[in-house]
């Protein structure tokens, strides 16, 4: 029975067809020596003899269950839910094992299971005494297991404050992992106790609320619009189920507003405020919306609070956009105003094509306002890469490098763009040569970003590193 348990581990069908074959066997030597091993054998006879038959008994009663066990693990198995088989396996497994206990002090050394049972109750409540808290652990274990309030890999968050990711649970606790990577080990009686949310039943997704503060410069739904840009800009959160805007309160002094949306996952949670905030920002100062200060600020005079500021006066010149941009943040005023004179304001309307996949654009393109889409179709099917919101540019790889779109840029609302051509940025590199290491580190993140949507082969991408990609524009410009 031993060497065959060895033999056949990890071969769960032939090791209960093997436990099975040694039952019948040992069940079959027993029955013909007139040995029956579910009855007390009270013969007198010699004490050699007794003590042989006490030990087949006891094997055949270890076999039969052994023949159930293997039985247990091989049906008893739940497939949607693989840890709660586990433990009912477990449970069952015990109970079987028990059971063959008993059986052999019944029926092996003739003891009345009764009797033991009752004498045993006085140890078990000594026992119990002294493993409480021990006991409360591991029951607290099999109920959480059995009503699985969460599982491994999910996110959880106690009303004591403590969370992270469930990485281990069993009898005693259960261990999380939270967010500085530090393990969390919470007793399963703690945790049956407290008032937990799980972040990832039913579905990994989590919800974000931004708050935001707007001078009432507008009307509500002007500014509601411009909200809605912003959650239509976003590259990080999901677009199904739908984000929103809502009006919260509206008096003399700001507008406030919440917008809602979800991210695939709490972890992208912080990532997705953070872009949430800035689009706010660059969204607002392209739409001419102040900033309302907190509520404790005191209020402003009603003809001041209507009245934005005198950076917002003319949000659609050039030269707030230049002075908007990182990029162009080491030129003066005075190249910025060069600069901005000679730029193209164009517009688009909504679902415009502003440039087709595999084109090449010989100007860069800086988004004044609205939201920009650039899409690529790819095996048949269309991939969004990004998109793109005031502040923003696209067209740097045509320009800077001869290379093509790599998808559609089309306009997701009313657009407007200004246009630098390829002479006018050259001109502020040959003054400004650092301009090109600021150009190739933003066309080395537009790369890196292609490369995790679309599987992409062109030689532009083979050498997609900043360092290189500023070497080549200093060449291409000859910038010495």
């Amino acid at each position: 029975m031993a060497i065959g348990r060895m033999l056949l581990r990890g071969h769960p069908r032939l090791r209960l067809i093997g436990h099975i074959i040694f039952f019948i066997a040992i069940t079959a030597l027993l029955l013909l020596h007139g040995i029956e091993p579910y009855t007390p054998d009270a013969s007198a006879e010699d004490i050699s003899r007794r003590i042989l038959v006490g030990v087949a008994k006891t094997i055949w009663w270890i076999g039969g269950a052994l023949v159930l066990v293997s039985a247990v693990r091989l049906f008893l198995v739940s497939e949607r839910n693989p840890h709660e088989g586990r433990l009912l396996q477990d449970l069952v497994v015990g109970a079987i094992y028990l059971g063959a206990c008993l059986s052999v002090v019944a029926y092996v050394f003739h003891v009345p299971v009764g009797t033991l049972i009752a004498t045993s109750g006085v140890f078990a409540i000594i026992l119990g005494l002294a493993l409480q808290s021990t006991l409360n652990d591991v029951f607290s274990g099999i109920a959480l297991n059995l009503g699985r309030p969460y599982s491994i890999g999910n996110w959880i968050v106690l009303d004591d404050g403590s969370q992270g990711r469930v990485v281990e649970t069993n009898w005693r606790a259960t261990h999380l992992l939270n967010g500085t990577n530090d393990l969390v080990i919470i007793p399963n009686s703690a945790l049956a106790k407290a008032r937990l949310v799980n972040f990832s039943d039913p579905d990994e997704t989590h919800g974000i609320s931004v708050m935001v503060r707007i001078e009432p410069v507008k009307s509500p739904a002007a500014i509601e619009e411009t909200m809605r840009l912003v959650l239509l800009s976003s590259n990080s959160i999901l677009r199904v189920p739908a984000p929103s805007v809502s009006i919260k309160s509206l008096d003399g002094a700001a507008l406030e507003i919440e917008l809602f949306c979800r991210v695939k996952d709490i972890s992208l949670g912080a990532a997705a405020t953070n872009e949430i905030y800035d689009l706010v920002f660059r969204h607002c100062k392209a739409a001419g919306l102040p900033l309302a200060g907190p509520k404790t600020t005191a209020s402003l005079d009603a003809a001041e609070a209507l009245q934005p500021p005198a950076s917002l006066q003319h949000p659609e010149t050039a030269w707030h956009l230049l002075n908007a941009i990182q990029i162009f943040a080491p030129l003066t005023e005075d190249e910025k105003e060069a600069l901005a004179a000679n730029m193209t304001r164009k517009t688009y309307p909504k679902d415009a094509v502003i440039a087709e996949q595999k084109s090449k654009l010989a100007s860069l393109m800086v988004v004044r306002s609205g939201v920009v889409g650039i899409s690529r179709w790819e095996n048949g099917k269309e991939i969004e890469l990004r998109r793109l919101s005031p502040g923003d540019c696209f067209g740097e790889g045509g320009v800077l490098m001869g290379a093509e779109e790599p998808g559609n840029v089309r306009a997701l609302t009313f657009v407007v763009l200004y246009e630098i051509t390829q002479a006018q940025l050259a001109g502020v590199m040959h003054d400004r040569p650092a301009l090109a290491d600021d150009l190739a580190l933003l066309l080395s993140r537009r790369m890196e970003t292609e490369r995790h949507l679309i599987d992409r082969e062109e030689s532009m991408l083979a050498s997609g590193h900043a360092p290189s990609l500023a070497a080549r524009i200093r060449h291409l410009f000859q910038l010495y």
